[in-house]
């Protein structure tokens, strides 16, 4: 199809908004290896797991043999308010950058979460409700997650208990005031409202928090309190299925002008919107019908995938969720206060871990201050103000076409706009002001969190 004809942005019919989720673990040869019983060291059972998560969504979980989930209607009919999200030709962006490069970007930002998290959301508030339970506990990040699951559980009138990350919680003050008007309770974590809280911040005074102390603060909280149950906004295998709905409609998008994608890029963090784009197309070179070259973009602060080990280890700092082998830095390790929240995680979901592990994508590790100059230069010609996570896929998607333009080969390259960064204004106040620096772990401090990891022997 001549240039011409290919819209800057693709719409997809509500029609044709994916009636089932993929399950790319179904394909996959090597499967990710199961999560453990701390106590046991033995695999997981769904009598194990229905404590904390709701029952639906443990046989998610564990389901590494259905390639397709249907989606139920009650679900899609509210993917119906903001879905089919578009895929963009980013004219403007290969103009700016002349490259001989077509680059198109699936833009998440279209609803009032601000993200792509809004897809697992609403899914798992479904569940929780279904289930019958009162309400549900998590935690945020960069606090995209805590404001789709704030929006999910008003709609179905749910309770929700949102653990934020210190700094993040500091930070963003206004993405905080989102979830309250939703009705959820926010507490910036760790906290002094659980045991877990209490005990890091006796082992870390003045912590600015991580992902994993607010997950365990999260789950000692729903085990706890009847009638609760903990749902997550990334890493696990049931949030990756939810998400493939991003990668299923790019793909149909890009089918419908005969498109073939050469590159496809995501940021990654615990794997949610890298996991949800990739899906179809992994499936399809997993089941060797196509070959794509995915690249996985994560913050040099918390380099998980390229500095990390591929070992067992907790999901969260308090050291009481199972175990889970995937790349990690370790449960105790702390990444700087960066501004990409939605990152600051010390390990990476074991779907992806292993598919990394064994060969079928790369992984670059890129500093803020670069990630912020092409996040600028994106907004002043795509006119969207991207998030500080999406902007680590922006940085590499901007990379990649300057490769071409200097080889002069006429490469197709996707990437994931994962939402709006209207909401982190401090972080880009601190870029333009040039207080902005780049913390970058040193291998001393890598070295801490490794010697943490549980000796868990090998099969």
């Amino acid at each position: 199809m001549s240039e011409n004809k290919i819209p800057y942005k693709i719409y997809l019919d509500e029609s044709e908004i994916p009636k089932q989720w993929y399950n790319v673990r179904a394909d996959m040869k090597n499967k990710p290896a199961p999560l453990l019983n701390p106590g046991t060291l033995r695999p997981m059972t769904a009598k194990e797991l229905a404590p904390v998560f709701c029952e639906e969504l443990v046989a998610q979980e564990l389901n590494d043999t259905d390639p397709y989930i249907d989606i139920p209607e009650e679900i899609l009919n509210f993917y119906k308010m903001y879905r089919p999200s578009p895929l963009i030709r980013a004219y403007f962006l290969e103009k700016a950058l002349d490259t001989p490069a077509k680059i198109y970007y699936k833009f998440e930002g279209n609803n009032t979460s601000g993200s792509h998290k809004l897809n697992s959301a609403i899914a798992q508030a479904y569940y929780a409700k279904k289930q019958g339970l009162k309400g549900v506990t998590t935690e945020t990040g960069a606090g995209q997650w805590g404001t789709a699951l704030s929006m999910a559980c008003s709609y179905f009138d749910l309770d929700c208990k949102v653990f934020m990350v210190k700094v993040s919680y500091e930070q963003k003050p206004f993405r905080r005031e989102v979830m309250r008007t939703y009705g959820a309770s926010v507490t910036p974590s760790p906290s002094e409202t659980t045991e877990i809280g209490k005990k890091i911040l006796a082992e870390h005074p003045g912590t600015t928090g991580s992902l994993g102390c607010a997950i365990s603060e999260a789950v000692e909280v729903a085990v706890g309190t009847e009638g609760y149950r903990y749902v997550l906004g990334s890493v696990l295998n049931q949030v990756l299925l939810h998400q493939s709905v991003i990668g299923l409609e790019a793909k149909a998008a890009l089918d419908k002008y005969g498109v073939k994608p050469d590159i496809i890029i995501g940021c990654a963090g615990g794997g949610s919107n890298l996991g949800g784009l990739i899906a179809p197309f992994m499936g399809e070179k997993l089941r060797g019908e196509a070959d794509y070259r995915i690249i996985a973009v994560e913050p040099a602060s918390c380099p998980s995938f390229t500095r990390g080990k591929f070992a067992y280890d907790f999901c969260d700092t308090g050291m009481v969720c199972p175990l889970a082998k995937m790349y990690t830095l370790g449960s105790g390790f702390i990444p700087s206060a960066n501004h990409a929240g939605g990152l600051r995680y010390h390990g990476m979901s074991s779907t992806l871990s292993q598919l990394y592990h064994d060969g079928l994508m790369e992984a670059v590790s890129v500093e803020q201050t670069s990630v912020f100059k092409a996040a600028e230069q994106f907004a002043r010609v795509e006119g969207i103000l991207p998030a500080p996570e999406s902007s680590h896929a922006i940085r590499v998607a901007i990379d990649e076409a300057l490769k071409c333009k200097e080889t002069g080969e006429e490469k197709t390259i996707v990437f994931g706009l994962t939402g709006t960064g209207y909401f982190d204004m401090v972080a880009y106040e601190k870029f333009h002001d040039g207080l902005m620096t780049d913390q970058i772990p040193t291998d001393e401090e890598l070295a801490k969190g490794f010697a943490g990891l549980p000796d868990v022997p090998e099969n």
